[in-house]
């Protein structure tokens, strides 16, 4: 198992899992899951940013992206954020579906998997 390198493990789960050079992102949701919408989706995005870097990589290297939005209808608000946020060239392949999320506070939660540098 020492070829697979954990971040920030937990009783429950690791927030990043590295294998092979390609990083498995947990679920991120907000910090703070007061905020609306878009400010959860930015909280969030920085959460990714944040565990990308210290696996080694960046949002420019993410692979694949699933998006669980508590209500479908703020897929448009979402997105607001998302688009500015990804890198043009390098958006990844994505999926967003209406989820029931574990904490009916939680909006929207995001799951990426990136290659390293």
């Amino acid at each position: 198992m020492s070829d697979i390198q954990r971040l920030e493990v937990g009783p429950r789960m690791s927030e990043a899992c590295i294998f092979n050079r390609v990083v498995y992102l947990a679920g991120q949701v907000a910090a703070d899951p007061t905020a609306d919408v878009v400010g959860q989706t930015q909280q969030v995005l920085a959460a990714i940013d944040r565990l990308l870097a210290q696996a080694g990589s960046d949002k420019s290297r993410i692979l694949s992206a699933q998006v669980f939005l508590a209500d479908i209808a703020d897929f448009p608000k979402m997105n607001s954020v998302w688009e500015p946020w990804v890198v043009p060239g390098a958006t990844p392949a994505r999926a967003t579906v209406q989820a029931a999320m574990a904490s009916p506070a939680y909006k929207v939660e995001i799951k990426v998997i990136a290659a390293q540098r």
